[in-house]
Order: C-alpha cells, then structure tokens, then sequence
C-alpha cells in the first residue's frame, strides 16, 4: 500500500482497495482505511498550492553521509533594522553544516545557486533534500533543478515542522548561539561571522549526539577508506618482458630464445627447471642440448 501510494500521490484509501483487490490481495475498504490512517497517507482534499514533488511515505532515516539533507530559512536584522535571510543546509547523519547563505532577500534561483556551490565544495550532491512548503522551495526553479541534478525533493507536510527536526534542532542552535548574540553591521560582516560560526561548529563544537565528537570528526569516520592500487600480475607496467625462464617443452621449440652463460644464474635456472612438473631427466637433456646450441652460435665462424 506504501508503495501504490507514492505511486499514486492522489489516490483516496478506496483506489488504493481497488488497486491491492486487482493484484490479488484479499482486503475489505474497512482494513485498508486502518492501515491507511495508521500509515498517516491521507489526502488533503483542497490543495493550498501547487508543490514541485509530494511525499506521503514518511522518509527513512539517512544511514551515510550526502544521502539526506535538510533546507530551512532563518531570519534576523542588521543594526540599520533591514531584515536579512540565512539559508541553513544539514547533512541528517553527519550533522555537519552544509551551507550558511545570507541575502536580504531569498527566492528560488538563489537557492538554487547556493545549493550549487555547496555541492562544489562539498564534492557530493544528496540523493534527497527535506523542505518545507515555502514558495522558495516549492516553485520551478528548484523543480527544474531536482530533475537536472537528480535529487529528490522531500516536502514535510504543511504545518509539521517535527518532520524535518533536523534542521529545526539546527537552526535553534545557530540562533542561540550566534544571531542572539553577534551585533551585524553589514550584510557584508554577517557572512564574516556567519562563516566563522560555520567552521567553529563543524570543526570544533562537540554534538551530543555524536558522542561529544565533532561533525567534521563524526563524517571522517564514514567516509570510506582510499584503497591503495596494487598490481595483480608482476611486472605487467613494464612494455618489456619480465625477467625469469620459458617452460622446458616452449624454450625447446623456440631456438632465439637463450639460457644465460652466469654460472649463478645457470644455477638458478637448474633450481627453476627441476621445480616444474616435468620429469627431471628430461629437463636435464634439453638444458643439455640448450647449451650445446649457445656454445656451436658464439664460435667464431672460419
């Protein structure tokens, strides 16, 4: 039913006990209402506005970093009493500080272009992004590109902050320690101190949750680790041929092939021979005959 409902993000509990009878599940409307009110899937019946993608299944919780985070807006005045913005951006499982953008102002694209470097800096886009219904989150410039880049977009439902907590615990936090108690004379020195904030949390505030360790520190631990290349086959990185001896039965055949004259490396070679799976006699008499042939090529021709 879960899935039959964000398939079909409109559909009333009654589609849906047509749709579960048709793939062949024994089910009255009366159980699947149950399920349907316990699974918190309900439709609202007039639609305030026309959001980008709605969600009805409840989103999991995010389990490695960059696969979740969470978009919200914060509100504050600089000393000449203009208002400002600060888009706040959290990764749901490192809790690390994404992005702290400020304006007097905030619409879609500017989301879009913070959102943008962020993933510069970062290196990694999300697989899924949680908002609320606001007109900045909700309007075309983020829909367009959520398609682009591939990222899902999560909207909570209307009037359920709880939902996306994450960023609600972050933005408590960021408001009671810096907005309530840095003095902005600029927008200019808002994102100064902004930015400072940012790297004092990220790097050196401990999080309770992550066991009094820091973002940074917490999201070192999950990332994977650089595995070192290593070559399956010796010598396969050099153009010419490694350095050893053909099988007895391939060196007979072959007469450019030659033996070296080194009496430590003819032992060598003895000691290779005799570890093959050839009989010993044998071997012997083409090392033999090997030899004869070396010594007929280096006599000087009269």
């Amino acid at each position: 039913m879960r899935e039959l409902a964000a398939t079909h993000v409109r559909y009333g509990y009654r589609r849906l006990t047509i749709l579960l009878r048709r793939e062949g599940w024994p089910v009255n409307a009366k159980r699947v209402y149950r399920l349907y009110d316990e699974e918190n899937l309900k439709v609202r019946s007039v639609e305030r506005k026309k959001i980008a993608r709605g969600q009805r299944v409840p989103q999991g919780q995010a389990t490695m970093p960059d696969e979740c985070w969470s978009a919200d807006f914060v509100s504050d005045k600089l000393a000449d009493g203009r208002s400002i913005r600060v888009l706040t951006v959290v990764d749901q499982f490192t809790r690390e500080c994404i992005c702290l953008d400020v304006d007097r102002s905030m619409n879609g694209p500017k989301v879009v272009t913070a959102l943008n470097q962020a993933i510069a800096e970062r290196g990694a886009r999300p697989r899924s992004l949680t908002l609320d219904n606001g007109s900045e989150f909700a309007g075309r410039a983020m829909e367009l590109w959520a398609q682009e880049s591939g990222v899902q977009l999560c909207f909570i439902r209307p009037g359920r902050p709880v939902e996306n907590g994450f960023i609600e615990s972050f933005n408590g936090r960021l408001r009671d320690e810096c907005l309530n108690v840095e003095w902005f004379a600029s927008l200019s020195d808002a994102r100064q101190k902004l930015a400072l904030w940012r790297e004092h949390y990220n790097h050196q505030r401990p999080h309770s949750a992550l066991d009094d360790r820091t973002p940074a520190a917490f999201a070192s631990l999950h990332r994977p680790a650089a595995t070192r290349f290593a070559l399956s086959v010796p010598g396969t990185a050099k153009r010419s041929p490694g350095q050893g001896f053909a099988a007895p039965a391939y060196a007979a055949l072959d007469p450019g092939l030659a033996l070296p004259h080194d009496v430590l490396q003819e032992g060598e070679a003895l000691l290779r021979l005799t570890q093959t799976r050839g009989s010993l006699l044998s071997l012997w008499s083409d090392f033999q005959a090997r030899q004869t042939v070396c010594r007929n090529h280096d006599r000087p021709k009269l």
